[in-house]
């Protein structure tokens, strides 16, 4: 069968579409929209949040889904939408000097779509239990929690004290739009909690007049609007992604590149190995496929196409879980739906003046936002644990992750020489990884007595848990 040839199906209520069916173009089209709408609010925020063009994260976010749909070949049903695994190091890069603009970040962003890519094509011909090998669960949930943990110092230093009331209130909204809304409402709670803080921010305008706060970028208090349109109005209906950045740097630009700021992106890397590869097996749980055959092609797939878009200026791309959850909701899993999803991305990004709505954003409202969204980010590190049964009466689990995660939330540094500095994710992901394979395997018997008194009081005695290659006696 063709790749592009779906076949046309009307199901009973209950049954699911495969991502090679097709419902009638209509209520394709209507499925597609209903993916932009899911992935919205993330993928404009976080480009927002790293200093880069929103409307062009928008319009490479449906490039880079057509991409990796052709290369799975239709079979993995996705959304690319902006990646969040990058944010806490480009916080970290613009942190370096007056010297590490935008084109360092896309630069950084582009080697590490590169490195994604390459672990994409081992994987495909060495299998997907090489990731499990190198990258257990113990490990990828460490620097993912770290990653997210990372971000706190942005919320506080930058967005919250914008506008802390309306922070306050967006973040309360978002957390219970997210856990109180019905179905498919609750997974558009980003976007739901922008709209609102939105609102809010133009009533506080109207009502209490202009704010004193330090803006993003800034170092003395100003007045100013909370909603400022100056931008709206200028902006055209119909045209390219143009202008510059707050440093600025051109919106479309081609990348520079600097090691220090590369290293401080690879983390992510570990990141998105593990997303993409929750992505697949999620979608052949649902789906009822076997899909390991497009493990490899789905996370070259996605450093393809980070690296593609970054070339340009765009942001770094990952699969989308709010998209999975409209698969789950709708029990539609078709391909075809992700293309239309793709032409209405591409379309919006091709409005001028819809990004610089986006851009007009009050910080005070990406506080409230971020504030939550930086904090699930370091939880689904957590997550990876528990549903991993990771059991930190292990030694090799404790202390093995225990430097690294310190490290890296903390802003630990090496200095090697007078011009290179290893420090923050960098330098806590590489502990993370070396020090756990350093110890993982050997243990002795009567080792970590401690930390197993600490967490299991009526532990007998055992060797490493399933996490470390071992078992655990009780």
């Amino acid at each position: 069968m063709s790749m592009f040839k779906w076949e046309v199906v009307d199901p009973a209520p209950g049954q699911a579409v495969l991502p090679m069916q097709r419902l009638p173009w209509g209520k394709t089209i209507g499925l597609g929209a209903q993916h932009v709408v899911a992935m919205f609010g993330a993928t404009f925020v976080f480009p927002l949040v790293m200093g880069l063009d929103p409307n062009l994260a928008i319009m490479f976010s449906g490039f880079c889904t057509i991409l990796f749909l052709l290369i799975v070949q239709n079979r993995v049903p996705s959304y690319l939408g902006t990646s969040a695994s990058f944010v806490a190091s480009v916080a970290a890069i613009r942190a370096l000097d007056e010297g590490n603009d935008s084109s360092y970040v896309t630069g950084a962003i582009l080697v590490g779509g590169l490195v994604l890519a390459a672990i994409g094509v081992l994987v495909h011909f060495a299998g997907a239990g090489l990731i499990h090998r190198i990258l257990p669960p113990a490990v990828t949930g460490a620097v993912v929690m770290l990653i997210g943990f990372n971000l706190a110092p942005v919320v506080a230093g930058i967005y919250w004290p914008q506008d802390q009331w309306v922070a306050l209130a967006t973040a309360t909204f978002m957390v219970a739009a997210a856990v109180l809304l019905p179905g498919f409402w609750s997974r558009i709670a980003v976007f739901l909690a922008l709209i609102f803080g939105y609102l809010l921010s133009w009533v506080a305008d109207l009502v209490f007049g202009p704010i004193t706060s330090v803006l993003g970028g800034a170092t003395e208090a100003t007045e100013h609007d909370r909603v400022s349109w100056a931008g709206v109005k200028a902006a055209d209906w119909i045209g390219l992604p143009s202008g510059d950045l707050a440093d600025g740097v051109s919106v479309v630009h081609g990348p520079s590149f600097s090691l220090t700021a590369i290293l401080l992106v690879l983390p992510g890397v570990i990141a998105l190995v593990a997303e993409n590869t929750g992505h697949v097996k999620a979608v052949a749980e649902m789906t009822g496929e076997d899909l390991d055959p497009y493990m490899g092609r789905a996370i070259g797939a996605d450093g393809l196409a980070t690296a593609f878009a970054s070339a340009f200026g765009g942001s770094p791309t990952t699969t989308y879980a709010e998209n999975i959850g409209v698969m789950g909701a709708t029990r539609v899993y078709s391909s075809a739906a992700y293309y239309v999803a793709a032409a209405v991305a591409i379309l919006l990004g091709l409005c001028p003046k819809f990004g610089a709505v986006v851009n007009a954003t009050p910080g005070g409202v990406l506080g409230g936002i971020t504030v939550v969204l930086y904090g699930m980010i370091g939880l689904v590190g957590a997550k990876i644990w528990v549903e991993n049964n990771i059991d930190f009466g292990n030694p090799v689990n404790m202390v093995g992750l225990a430097a690294g995660i310190i490290a890296g939330i903390g802003g630990v540094t090496l200095t090697f020489g007078d011009d290179f500095e290893l420090g923050g994710i960098a330098l806590g992901t590489i502990l993370v990884i070396v020090f756990f394979h350093m110890v993982k395997g050997r243990t002795g018997a009567g080792t970590g007595t401690v930390t197993r008194n600490m967490s299991h009081p009526d532990y007998d005695e055992g060797v490493d848990d399933a996490a470390s290659g071992g078992t655990h006696k009780r």
